[in-house]
């Protein structure tokens, strides 16, 4: 089963750079590493060649994965979001209910997800609770250390 998800221009050119370094770079390289063992003798006791092609099936799996997440990957035009309630790419300020506190996130897939710049992923916690709220709304959150009550201060698309 597919999913379908939704990545800023920036997102999907570093997703497709992390593929071609893959497809590009380590391929051959992992290539190279078995040709070089196989060259050793014996290939029956050679842990070197074994340990190659792991290390080949492991990057062919990764490249896999990565193909099936980019022919999954939608373009997202962020000047067309409904700043109305909290979407993917949405930018929101949100207050703790308890201790007061302000945060800023933006809501991004996945694998763009970086919470030291402020992005958390819409499949998170605090992402999935947050998607559908409006401005004045609080969404109350299950995390693993109980629950906690963020109320939207701002949704902006920037």
């Amino acid at each position: 089963m597919s999913k379908v998800s939704y990545y800023t221009e920036e997102g999907l050119k570093k997703l497709r750079a992390e593929l071609n370094q893959l497809k590009d770079v380590e391929r051959p390289k992992a290539s190279q590493a078995i040709a070089e063992a196989r060259d050793k003798g014996d290939l029956s006791e050679n842990a070197e060649y074994d340990a190659a092609k792991e290390a080949q099936g492991l990057l062919e799996l990764q490249i896999s994965k990565m193909e099936e997440t980019l022919s999954n990957a939608r373009l997202i035009d962020e000047s067309q979001l409904d700043t109305s309630k909290i979407l993917v790419h949405s930018t929101v300020e949100v207050k703790n209910k308890t201790n007061g506190a302000l945060m800023k996130y933006k809501l991004v897939a996945q694998s763009e997800a970086d919470l030291k710049t402020g992005k958390i992923s819409v499949d998170s916690p605090i992402g999935k609770g947050l998607l559908g709220k409006k401005e004045g709304e609080i969404a109350e959150i299950a995390v693993p250390n109980g629950t906690i009550q963020l109320e939207i201060v701002s949704i902006s698309r920037d």
